[in-house]
């Protein structure tokens, strides 16, 4: 197998607890470039990997020996540095939520679409052990008919993992977009289509009542309706203060399953026949471990470009999980159910 060369732009913690040593980790990978604004921050990050420094990505993007790029930056910045880079001929593994916008996303599949290369957006719950094999029993029938569900995705907030702590991005309404919804709620929303099929409708409250000074949101609870008429609940928070909660309980016809809802076991399945049957699977993937457990977007994202593999998460799948976000911020303003991908246009997001 040939070798990818990377770049990654933007090194902050979710390129160096991440991406940069899961490139590193990968045989088939050699990191190449790296960027960031601050001059130290770069230099530092590339004399650790031997790679080439920038602190403007068009620059890197001009770097021939750079095949592909991972987008870490702020929010605001993911759908015009992607869309450079895939210009500039560059395959993308870009970080969630994709965009801040429909338009936005869309924009960015389209350059994809005409550029020819790989665009992947880094939803990681889809590769978490206990999904798998959760995914597998749905399919399968073996819950028969799917009821309802519940999702939670909350921990003491970003200010404990960002590289800037309090002063992180994370709190800036222009540059974050959105705040825990986006952060936290846009991978469960992925996960729930990649487990139960399309989300159609959202109602939702979303609400900033545990940190202060900032405008975006640390507190969101929804209710969803799938195409098939499954309806749940999600809930992201940056207000867990003792610690995080990445738990889904589906529950059927014929039994429940508890995914990482459980201290010693990812995947409980509990029968209506009173059975019970414990999975020890690899888990989930923490902040806190220090990135002990890998989150397998990396080695994904580098075997669909080697191999000319369309990806589990392409630019289209990271549109429809956006857009659940989207409805759910709108359902918020306007105080009523919306349905999604069919906005109005009456929500105002500043």
């Amino acid at each position: 197998m040939s070798t990818l060369r990377v770049g990654v732009i933007g090194c902050g913690s979710i390129a160096r607890k991440r991406h940069l040593p899961e490139y590193e980790a990968n045989e088939n990978v050699e990191i190449v470039a790296v960027c960031d604004l601050l001059p130290e921050r770069v230099q530092e990050t590339a004399e650790q990997y031997g790679a080439a420094s920038y602190t403007e990505y068009e620059e890197l993007l001009k770097n021939p020996d750079v095949e592909a790029v991972s987008v870490c930056l702020p929010n605001y910045l993911h759908a015009p540095v992607t869309i450079a880079a895939l210009n500039a001929g560059k395959h993308v593994l870009c970080e969630k939520p994709m965009a801040t916008s429909k338009e936005e996303a869309e924009a960015m599949n389209k350059a994809a679409q005409e550029s020819g290369k790989t665009l992947m957006i880094a939803h990681n719950q889809r590769f978490v052990a206990a999904h798998q094999k959760a995914k597998q029993l749905i399919d399968s029938g073996e819950l028969g008919k799917i009821y309802s569900f519940r999702t939670t995705f909350g921990h003491p907030g970003p200010e404990r993992w960002s590289i800037d702590g309090r002063n992180s991005w994370f709190f800036d309404k222009e540059k974050a977009f959105i705040g825990a919804m986006g952060d936290l709620g846009v991978h469960k929303t992925d996960l729930m289509r990649y487990l139960l099929g399309e989300i159609t409708e959202v109602g939702s409250f979303i609400d900033t009542s545990a940190k202060e000074n900032t405008e975006v949101d640390d507190n969101a609870v929804c209710i969803l309706k799938t195409e098939k008429g499954v309806i749940g609940t999600l809930a992201a928070s940056w207000s867990y203060v003792s610690g995080g909660d990445n738990s889904t309980v589906i529950y059927g016809e014929k039994g429940i399953l508890r995914l990482e809802d459980d201290p010693n076991y990812s995947l409980v399945a509990q029968y209506k026949t009173g059975e019970t049957v414990n999975y020890e699977l690899e888990r989930i993937q923490s902040n806190d471990k220090g990135g002990q457990t890998k989150s397998h977007v990396i080695d994904h994202f580098t075997d669909a470009v080697l191999n000319g593999k369309t990806p589990l998460i392409t630019g289209e799948e990271g549109m429809k999980s956006l857009d659940v976000i989207l409805a759910a911020i709108e359902s918020n303003e306007m105080k009523q159910i919306v349905k999604v991908g069919v906005s109005e246009g009456k929500a105002v997001i500043h």
